[in-house]
């Protein structure tokens, strides 16, 4: 029996040595501390205005397919490493196609960095083609010291196939985010809790190098610290973040969009404010990027209430991230991701504390 977020909680330790939070660092550390959290690559999350709010809070952003970072930030030193650029399986297939093309009517001219960013996202919803792997080998032999991101899976196996082909990270879940209908409809899919449990064992197991990137269906703080618990190096959020003041939905009030310069003002006086929200493979998206053959939707267009500012629920994830992480004497996410203790509980048990 599989098993999900809701069956699980986690154990605190016997004794834990840690009696502050101050004592714990919940940023991974490299040239800027950064949290374990990507945000999802939805045109209602994020976009050219507001990635630099993320970026600034320790946010990795992954943009959406369309929308190229360099057109919009020149200096790209301060935040190289922290965003990707997606791009859809054909769409990147071609672009090497073309730099291939460069290289040999330019032989010894390295302009390979104006043809394709440092951190490539293959932004698609079926990881599990056999065209996906074949990219996966042709990019990285290519360009080994680009990043390169890719997904859905929902096979722990799969995850493995993928990471031994070179890739980076990789997203594991399918059908269980909040813009997504794909296991509604087609009934594909795989509990995100045990997938991200497997796919960790499997990691460990047989020393795989790609990130696990949790991906799909995280509806409060407590879900993303129990996907980092069992094993997932980052948690990827849509909705959750939709939900925030700054997000790149259209707000609403009654019905009636509101303009985006009045968006702060209504919001400091307390007027309920909905964000649109929508699915990546939704027909409205689709149309957006211009296709004239759309493909039957598995996607969803929802609209939630405003309940937070960007900076409020970082703060609030860290410090219950941080809580949760002096409960099982882990002071780093070193600590923490994959190695501490959880249970299975009974819907009852749920019950009990889901007030």
């Amino acid at each position: 029996m599989k098993f999900d977020f809701h069956d699980i909680l986690i154990e605190p330790c016997e004794i834990s040595s840690i009696s502050s939070r101050k004592e714990i660092d919940c940023y991974y550390t490299f040239d800027k501390k950064t949290l374990p959290i990507f945000v999802a690559p939805m045109d209602t999350v994020v976009d050219g205005n507001n990635y630099i709010k993320y970026l600034d809070l320790g946010m990795n952003v992954c943009f959406p397919r369309g929308v190229k970072p360099l057109e919009f930030h020149k200096n790209t030193e301060d935040i190289k490493g922290k965003y990707f650029t997606s791009y859809g399986l054909d769409e990147l297939l071609l672009l090497m196609k073309e730099i291939e093309s460069y290289k040999l009517e330019y032989p010894g001219r390295n302009s390979i960095k104006s043809f394709i960013p440092m951190c490539v996202l293959i932004d698609i919803a079926n990881g599990h083609m056999s065209k996906l792997l074949d990219t996966v080998i042709q990019f990285k032999t290519n360009f080994p010291n680009h990043i390169l991101m890719v997904g859905n899976v929902a096979n722990p196996s799969t995850f493995r196939i993928l990471s031994d082909a070179g890739a980076d990270y990789i997203r594991v879940g399918i059908g269980n985010g909040g813009g997504c209908l794909t296991s509604q409809q087609t009934g594909i899919g795989f509990p995100s809790a045990s997938l991200i449990a497997e796919c960790y064992d499997i990691k460990e197991i047989f020393g795989l190098k790609a990130k696990i990137v949790a991906d799909g269906g995280f509806k409060n703080y407590s879900d993303i610290i129990k996907a980092l618990a069992l094993g997932a190096d980052y948690v990827m959020l849509g909705s959750i973040l939709n939900k925030a003041l700054e997000s790149s939905g259209d707000s609403y009030w009654k019905g009636i969009k509101v303009p985006k310069r009045l968006v702060n003002f209504l919001y400091k006086h307390d007027f309920k404010l909905k964000k649109k929200f929508r699915g990546m493979s939704t027909k409205e998206v689709q149309k957006a990027w211009g296709r004239t053959d759309l493909k039957t939707s598995e996607g969803v267009i929802r609209y939630f209430d405003i309940e937070y500012t960007l900076e409020k629920w970082t703060r609030n994830l860290t410090d219950y991230l941080k809580s949760a992480m002096s409960y099982t004497d882990s002071r780093n996410l070193t600590a923490f991701i994959g190695k501490v203790k959880y249970n299975l509980i009974s819907t009852e048990a749920y019950k009990r504390f889901n007030k």
